[in-house]
């Protein structure tokens, strides 16, 4: 797993978190407040598997954005129809809701959505609490192996490239990393987790 720092304009360095600090509603962390950890990418780059690892390796509640889709939605993915924004919105609000019922209740989370623009991550930003990102990266060929491996998905592999095609960087006001997902999974979440627990400390409490 590589973490690279990656700020507008500017080169990768290596081995450093990403912090792109900018003025947007998540743009400042609240010392006292809950945090939201989104691990997010296109099909395939493993968020499900990260962060379901992230939450049991810190003790938070998981949300998995699948779960959250419609029936209506799963229908659409099954047959290999691209959703619409239309379609994403509620979806996207279900999990922001869900977001702040846990800071509501005191506690962090992590939560696995694809999230693949600036506009959706916004709706995300909006939940009580603060929200830190984690973008799971791959190369096409790596990612297109592994959404073939998958089975018994609704989400089809001829649908990658729409995914990709779309897909935002962190930009300015999302605070977050942006780690390269091709080793070991329990490294990757023991990586991520060190990175985590030395920005957040106490604050990553369930």
């Amino acid at each position: 797993m590589v973490v690279s720092l990656r700020r507008r304009g500017q080169a990768h360095e290596e081995g450093c978190p990403v912090d792109h600090s900018g003025q947007g509603p998540a743009g400042h962390i609240d010392a006292n407040r809950p945090v939201h950890v989104v691990v997010l990418g296109a099909a395939g780059t493993g968020k499900t598997t990260i962060g379901r690892g992230l939450a049991d390796r810190l003790g938070l509640p998981f949300g998995e954005g699948d779960d959250f889709h419609s029936e209506a939605n799963r229908v659409k993915m099954g047959a290999g129809q691209p959703l619409t924004d239309e379609d994403r919105w509620p979806w996207l609000a279900s999990l922001r809701d869900w977001m702040s019922e846990q800071e509501a209740a005191g506690r962090s989370s992590v939560v696995a959505c694809s999230a693949l623009r600036a506009d959706y991550r916004d709706v995300l930003r909006e939940a009580d609490g603060d929200v830190f990102f984690v973008h799971l990266v791959l190369p096409e060929d790596v990612n297109l192996e592994r959404l073939l491996a998958r089975e018994g998905h609704f989400m089809k592999p001829v649908m990658l490239g729409s995914q990709r095609a779309v897909l935002e960087a962190l930009g300015e006001g999302e605070v977050g990393i942006e780690a390269i997902n091709v080793g070991d999974p329990r490294q990757v979440v023991e990586d991520l987790a060190a990175v985590l627990v030395e920005r957040f400390g106490a604050r990553l409490s369930g």
